[in-house]
């Protein structure tokens, strides 16, 4: 194993074209030459054509991020869902294998499926999405996952702020007012988890908004778990909900309608959503900023990093600090 993490490469610079289509080559194809990146930052996915006709997708995992137990675990959740007949798109076997390596890099094979970003704005729309999240979750209640992570305040929320103002991210002129936001959220976060009480952690999407839904005729269905993690159930729900209150409570009872159908919801939960909200804006922006050094991130995110993102930021941490003394959407 020691041998192996020493030839892994520890960044994308030698992850040419034609390496991507020599890792392809290696599994059995015949690659035609013909490829396309696809839409993503975190890892680096690739559909490439072959000489016998169709695509399959080639997923180079970012070095140094997830451990091959931990992208093996994704793997299998994905073949656990599929096995139950739940729409999801799980990697190619080879040898009993689903992770590969090649020149440093490792990568997975996937089966090009297709679709388009659901709009979600009728009843239908939110129903079916409700039942298949409940599906998810109803195979991810069987076990937690060992070496992934889970949803956790101290993680997403006091280790990001701390990371953006160590290195420097948060101008010198906001320091203060962001040190004094943070500590208030993180406050009013984890009493938002002290109300709620305890909840059952389950295996999760973790990252289940309407980017990483694809739709067809038959329904949504994912591609990527990249992100699925042990957490609470109401995670993969309110990243759906848009609007105002009104417009989310709306939402909110087109989900779980559809949700109730296969599994029951502990409606404490709710007491969660605004406090998820906030780690989550607080961890992307951190995200960001760990990612500034790879090339592709300033040319997709040219917005970033600049003294209006960070006022921006902070203004919008500050609004949720007031949703979190709201009262919790009522279903």
């Amino acid at each position: 194993m020691r041998e192996q993490q020493n030839k892994l490469k520890h960044d994308y610079t030698g992850l040419t074209p034609e390496t991507i289509l020599a890792a392809v080559d290696s599994m059995g194809y015949e690659s035609s030459g013909r490829m396309l990146a696809l839409n993503s930052y975190e890892n680096r996915v690739y559909r490439c054509e072959l000489e016998q006709g169709g695509a399959v997708i080639a997923k180079f995992y970012r070095p140094d991020r997830w451990s091959d137990p931990a992208i093996k675990e994704e793997h299998l959740f994905a073949q656990e869902l599929l096995d139950q007949e739940i729409p999801v798109v799980a990697p190619l076997i080879f040898n009993g294998e689903s992770l590969n390596e090649f020149q440093g890099y490792r990568f997975a094979l996937f089966p090009l499926r297709g679709g388009r970003w659901p709009d979600l704005e009728t009843r239908d729309d939110l129903n079916w999405m409700g039942r298949f999240i409940a599906r998810i979750h109803n195979v991810g209640r069987n076990a937690l996952f060992e070496h992934r992570q889970q949803i956790d305040v101290n993680r997403m929320g006091s280790v990001s702020a701390l990371f953006l103002q160590e290195n420097g991210f948060i101008p010198d002129y906001l320091q203060a007012a962001y040190q004094t936001l943070v500590d208030d959220l993180i406050i009013e976060i984890k009493a938002a988890f002290t109300r709620c009480g305890s909840y059952q952690h389950i295996r999760l999407h973790g990252d289940c908004h309407r980017s990483n839904v694809l739709w067809t005729d038959d329904g949504p269905h994912f591609v990527d778990l990249d992100d699925c993690c042990n957490g609470p159930a109401i995670q993969d729900l309110w990243m759906l909900l848009s609007g105002d209150r009104e417009e989310m409570t709306t939402q909110l009872c087109d989900l779980l309608e559809g949700y109730e159908e296969f599994a029951e919801l502990d409606v404490n939960e709710l007491q969660l959503i605004e406090a998820l909200r906030s780690l989550r804006m607080m961890h992307y922006a951190a995200w960001l900023a760990k990612r500034w050094n790879d090339s592709a991130f300033p040319l997709a995110f040219p917005w970033f990093n600049s003294n209006q993102y960070w006022e921006q930021h902070v203004l919008e941490l500050r609004e949720q600090l007031s949703r979190l003394h709201e009262p919790v959407l009522v279903v």
